[in-house]
């Protein structure tokens, strides 16, 4: 039997233990209600914000990630719609963090399609580079854009993402010198806020420009154009995530003030028609064009994304029977693989030509038809990173446009709940709870760090293809990978239409 000084020392022992466990609970708890409080007031990381204390197991995750992604999970340039690698670039530019790596790229560059970019032997000194050029849209009209911009916002439409995610945006823009697309549902209080440069897209609704029936209403269009700030009008025809197909706002979304900017019945699905039902054919589409851009007096062009290439010949050849002024200011080309907005298989997987074959299509049609200089061209689809951006300048675009490369930069992970209304980083959302994880002031500095750190790396590349300033990019600067592992230039594969200046060229030869 145990003596009772032995039994007098297990007692206080368990009941040592026992404080000492109570203890360890209480430090718990006070530790986990320190984390939440200081989770839920910081204004750096959404998902640490909507999700507190449970949000850091993300970071850990990640981290364990790159030991053990190899054996059970995708590697870092697996993942579709973007990879890891992509996403991680988009990440650190947003943060205005080194993008340098070790010990190799983990890029494999035998697959057909590989964009590789020339190297000069005598690349551009720093003290010979350029900053991008200015370029000016609508030489024709009364209130022409000049800009220098070279990446810009592409159209996301208020109510498709929430009130700070446009916020931010804006903010975002003004601080980089970039303009932002409103997308087609209207101008909102929030896309001026932050004193962006603003280019007013109008859909086939006409949602923010449209009378009770849908129609154009010119009073409304010429309101919008009223505002300094609203640049240019982008008429869009269709969009890469859904080509040929119109929208659906669902009644839940159509929130009384979103009814109002957009000038539709609160409560009420908002159905957009799959085309702009006066125009059915290149006349009218260039009769819709004069008729905004007499009203705005400002640039108008249109978006589409590219199938049937027929109708480019029969539109320039109906601008040169009217008159070069008649033409587009710019022609939005944009890619057929997917996109912001949500949309039915089909359309996104396998209807319309991706931005790797219509870009040049588009350009080099304008050149056919001594129309290339009077039409702008911006890149729409995909372009989230330099190499994508700088490909694009090579094949001939005036500018890129990125969506989903911005909504990384607002902190974005991918999450694929755009069209649930149940986004984690609160970019697509409605939820209050949700959207308080994006703070707009923090979040506009990483829209804009996106950008500038963009514009520097595409031009880090054209600088060591050996010329001054990124829209120097030619054909030539850029090689594809065939089937065979060999690559050949991208002039051979796409031949300019027209020959380039001899004062146009670098050093490196086609």
């Amino acid at each position: 039997m145990m003596s009772e000084q032995t039994t007098s020392f297990l007692i206080r022992a368990v009941e040592l233990m026992a404080v000492l466990f109570i203890f360890a609970i209480g430090l718990l708890v006070a530790t986990i209600i320190v984390i939440y409080i200081l989770d839920r007031t910081q204004t750096t990381h959404a998902v640490r914000r909507n999700y507190p204390v449970v949000g850091h197991f993300r970071y850990l995750f990640e981290h364990l990630g790159e030991f053990f992604r190899q054996y059970f999970f995708a590697m870092d340039r697996e993942e579709l719609p973007f990879n890891r690698a992509q996403r991680s670039w988009a990440y650190r530019a947003a943060k205005d963090l080194s993008n340098t790596m070790a010990f190799g790229s983990t890029r494999d560059l035998r697959p057909n399609g590989t964009i590789l970019f020339v190297n000069c032997p005598f690349p551009t000194l720093d003290e010979d580079a350029v900053p991008p050029k200015a370029v000016t849209i609508g030489p024709h009209c009364e209130k022409p854009y000049t800009t220098n911009s070279l990446i810009n916002i592409s159209g996301m439409s208020y109510g498709a993402i929430s009130t700070p995610a446009v916020r931010a945006l804006s903010k975002g823009a003004h601080m980089a010198g970039c303009w932002l697309n409103t997308g087609e549902g209207g101008l909102s209080p929030y896309h001026l806020e932050g004193g962006a440069d603003v280019v007013f897209q109008i859909g086939t609704a006409k949602y923010g420009v449209r009378d009770v029936d849908g129609n154009l209403d010119e009073e409304k269009l010429r309101q919008v154009a009223s505002h300094d700030q609203v640049k240019m009008f982008e008429l869009k025809l269709s969009q890469g995530a859904k080509p040929g197909k119109g929208g659906i706002l669902p009644a839940a979304k159509v929130t009384p003030e979103i009814a109002r900017i957009r000038g539709i019945p609160p409560g009420q699905d908002s159905i957009s028609p799959n085309r702009h039902p006066e125009v059915d054919n290149v006349a009218e589409l260039l009769d819709l064009i004069d008729r905004i851009r007499r009203v705005a007096r400002k640039p108008v062009g249109f978006k589409a994304v590219m199938g049937a290439r027929g109708w480019l010949d029969d539109l320039c050849e109906e601008i040169k029977k009217r008159g070069i002024e008649s033409a587009p200011d710019f022609i939005t080309v944009d890619s057929a693989d997917g996109g912001s907005g949500a949309a039915p298989m089909p359309l996104m997987d396998d209807m319309g030509l991706p931005l790797r074959e219509s870009l040049a299509m588009v350009v080099d049609k304008l050149k056919e038809h001594d129309l290339r200089e009077r039409v702008k061209v911006i890149a729409s689809g995909k372009l989230t990173t330099p190499t994508q951006v700088a490909w694009a300048l090579c094949m001939g675009a005036d500018f890129a446009a990125s969506a989903r490369g911005f909504m990384f930069a607002l902190g974005c992970i991918q999450a694929l709940q755009c069209n649930k209304n149940t986004c984690p980083t609160g970019v697509t959302t409605h939820n209050k709870k949700l959207q308080r994880g994006l703070v707009p002031a923090d979040k506009a500095v990483r829209v804009a760090n996106f950008a500038k750190n963009m514009v520097y790396e595409v031009g880090m590349i054209a600088h060591s293809c050996g010329v001054r300033e990124p829209r120097r990019l030619r054909r030539y600067h850029a090689r594809i990978v065939l089937d065979n592992g060999l690559s050949i230039p991208l002039s051979e594969l796409h031949p300019e239409v027209a020959e380039v200046s001899t004062s146009q060229q670098s050093s490196v030869a086609p």
